[in-house]
């Protein structure tokens, strides 16, 4: 009895031990808001913020909407499309688009936004040939400008359009097969059918995809800086580095992240509360055979994402680089692919580790602060990577500051900077802008694993430490490996945080292709930029295997019993990656834990 009694004991210590290291982690993850909070209440307001407001701000506010709206618009309407002609229509090439629209994603846009404005500007191959076939002259011909904020609009929507497919055809491949044909009985076209039963069923799935794709743009830094579009994201940067203005900065920062919390309300009233999308079909419907004309128009429809997202940026840069008289691989090169592997490699599995603590305090507490656990931590991701950065500049500046003086008073000797200007700062970054990405795997492995292990593994006396290491570790490696490669893409990717926060002549693949860009040279930034969309490409591979198994397996769940698919948007990022790994058993597209 007093063994049995010290075995519960243990386990309640180590529940309570996860839950309280849970909650330093998700203050951490709040460390950047409290931050810019704190130093917007605290610090005077200066000069700066005024003159913004009443000459720029109305100018960012005007851009930053106009680019969020257009690319919301323009995401949804490519992503519903494609992801209804994929799913539920018979066309040449479909099997082919059902994977390949997935492509986009391992396209950052701002290496997107290097390609096209080498392939559009004035001197590029278009408007040089355009020239040389008519004879015309510079002034004699209008040609869109693809540095200005429709540009911007159009490359961030073609490669943030796989957020919206993945999640809209999930939700169609959950969809009842007979609630289509009674509308077809009831004489309602396919096209009826389409905008009065199929959207309205996948409306919590779409509208996730489209916020997600929406803060995906209002993070954006790189794309904008480059076209040289006035948004918050260009502003915070270049109100803290080129005006020195903190408190100005912050305040900006603040505004970012007041329009990010709208995206996120807004999308919980699309939702309107509907939590599961019923799937009761006995069968799977049935496609629709598309011929001549419209059999052209869907592959129309399903190939503008795929070429103009993908297939045309990653074919300048290809050429462009095959054009260069110089090595790929020189011992530059060499240092940023080192310096890059490194910072992904340790953002990712500091990141990773972190899920496994958060994941696996959720699961055996049980208790409400579990749940609110996984939003906290899942908050960050909602954050723009430059805002992150700036809070996080406040509190390690402040720490370093004090850290010295300490150091100067009882020992005579200056630490200079522990923090601020250190991998370990872009690290602490790292994890609280990707924590979700994580969390997201983390989780979805986790769900697969039947409660009943644990409550066996108790039952013999068995700690949670020994439990997770020798039952729930082997089940969770397939998770684990997809949450880190996802994780390390991701940071990979990462410009504005890493801009920011990295030490003194300390560059990646990331900046060395916005620098070379900033500088208009092109051409040398094609190397770069290549090299992170070649490993962008492995994600997106595995991503693709995981919609081949939910293609396969939805016919067999099809003929068996009900499919519930759970959509309860609230941390968008966890849904985009979820609607993938998770359709495969789960079938919960699952946008956060609301």
């Amino acid at each position: 009895m007093r063994r049995a009694r010290g075995a519960r004991g243990a386990r309640a210590d180590g529940a309570a031990v996860l839950v309280g290291l849970s909650l330093f982690f998700c203050a951490v993850t709040l460390l950047p808001l409290v931050a810019l909070v704190a130093t917007a209440l605290v610090g005077a307001p200066g000069e700066a913020i005024s003159h913004y407001a009443a000459t720029v701000l109305p100018r960012y506010m005007a851009n930053t909407l106009a680019l969020a709206g257009l690319v919301g618009v323009s995401v949804t309407v490519l992503g519903v499309a494609s992801a209804w002609l994929v799913t539920m229509c018979r066309f040449p090439g479909r099997a082919l688009f059902a994977f390949a629209l997935v492509l986009p994603l391992a396209m950052p846009g701002y290496v997107s936004a290097y390609a096209y404005t080498d392939l559009l500007s004035h001197p590029g191959p278009v408007q040089s040939g355009l020239r040389a076939l008519t004879g015309w002259g510079p002034q004699d011909y209008w040609f869109p400008q693809v540095r200005s904020l429709g540009g911007a609009a159009f490359v961030l929507s073609m490669v943030l359009t796989p957020y919206v497919y993945l999640m809209a055809r999930t939700a169609f491949l959950q969809q009842s097969a007979s609630a289509l044909d009674c509308s077809r009985v009831l004489g309602r076209s396919p096209w009826r059918a389409f905008l009065g039963i199929a959207v309205p069923l996948a409306r919590p799935a779409i509208v996730a995809g489209t916020a997600l794709a929406v803060m995906e743009t209002l993070a954006d830094y790189g794309t904008v800086a480059h076209f040289g579009v006035e948004t918050f994201t260009t502003a915070i940067y270049r109100t803290w580095f080129s005006m020195g203005e903190r408190v100005a900065a912050v305040q900006l920062s603040l505004v970012l992240v007041g329009f990010v919390l709208l995206v996120l309300a807004m999308e919980r009233v699309g939702r309107r509360g509907r939590r599961f999308v019923e799937a009761r079909a006995a069968r799977p419907a049935t496609p629709l055979a598309l011929s001549g004309w419209r059999a052209g128009a869907a592959f129309a429809v399903c190939a503008t994402p795929v070429a103009l997202g993908f297939l045309v940026p990653a074919g300048t840069l290809v050429w462009r680089g095959l054009s260069l008289d110089v090595a790929w691989l020189d011992a530059r090169t060499t240092r940023l692919i080192a310096n890059t592997v490194m910072v992904a490699g340790i953002g990712a599995l500091c990141a990773v580790t972190v899920a496994v603590v958060i994941a696996y305090a959720r699961r055996v507490s049980g208790t409400r602060l579990g749940h609110v656990l996984g939003e906290l931590a899942s908050f960050g991701y909602a954050v723009p990577g430059a805002v992150i950065a700036v809070g996080l500049l406040i509190p390690f500046g402040a720490f370093d500051r004090w850290l010295n003086s300490v150091a100067v008073e009882a020992f005579g000797v200056s630490t200079g900077l522990v923090l601020t200007g250190t991998i370990a700062a872009l690290v602490v970054a790292y994890v609280v802008r990707f924590l979700a990405v994580s969390l997201n795997g983390v989780e979805a492995g986790l769900a697969r694993i039947p409660p009943t292990l644990d409550v066996a593994s108790r039952t013999l006396g068995v700690g949670r430490a020994r439990t997770f290491v020798r039952v729930h570790a082997p089940l969770l490696s397939g998770g684990l490996l997809t949450a880190f490669l996802i994780t390390f893409v991701d940071v990979m990717k990462e410009l504005p945080a890493t801009l920011i926060l990295r030490p003194f002549d300390f560059d990646t693949l990331a900046i060395r292709a916005h620098r070379l860009a900033s500088d208009e040279r092109l051409a040398m930034a094609a190397v770069p930029s290549l090299m992170i969309v070649a490993v962008g490409l492995l994600p997106v591979i595995v991503l693709s295997r995981q919609i081949a198994v939910a293609h396969r397996r939805s016919g067999a769940v099809a003929g068996g019993a009900a499919v519930q698919a759970v959509a309860t948007p609230h941390d968008v990022e966890l849904a985009a990656h979820e609607a993938v790994m998770a359709s495969d058993g789960l079938e919960r597209a699952r946008v956060g834990r609301g």
